[in-house]
């Protein structure tokens, strides 16, 4: 059975930083494109972060750019997105999930396949 899960998330004050992990079973991340995607409340689910297998390519929406890295371990079979100088609009339930590319990795993103987690909430506030 393929599954992912999340972990990490918490309360950080503004600045602050954390490291989520994305934990695959059933597959292996090593062939797999993987996407963070967060869902704050009240709004749409939004993509933040991806990672391509192939090529190693990433991609990162602007609001994070400079701020968050995705990383893979593939002997973890682990996907990680360090976040950081953390801000109160970063506050969201953060989800990964298997990708597909939008159009160019790198500029355009991914969106989610068939894979998700079930989410980690990261809450930024003083």
């Amino acid at each position: 059975q393929v599954h992912l899960e999340e972990s990490g998330g918490g309360l950080v004050q503004p600045g602050g930083s954390l490291r989520l992990s994305c934990a695959a079973s059933g597959f292996t991340l090593r062939y797999t494109d993987i996407g963070w995607f967060r869902q704050a409340p009240g709004k749409e689910r939004e993509q933040v972060s991806c990672s391509s297998w192939s090529d190693s390519s990433t991609y990162y929406a602007d609001s994070v750019k400079g701020r968050f890295t995705i990383s893979r371990d593939n002997a973890e079979n682990t996907v990680y997105l360090q976040m950081s100088s953390l801000r109160p609009e970063d506050t969201a339930v953060y989800y990964c999930a298997t990708a597909e590319p939008l159009g160019v990795f790198d500029i355009d993103g991914c969106y989610g396949k068939d894979v998700w987690g079930k989410g980690t909430l990261v809450t930024v506030s003083s």
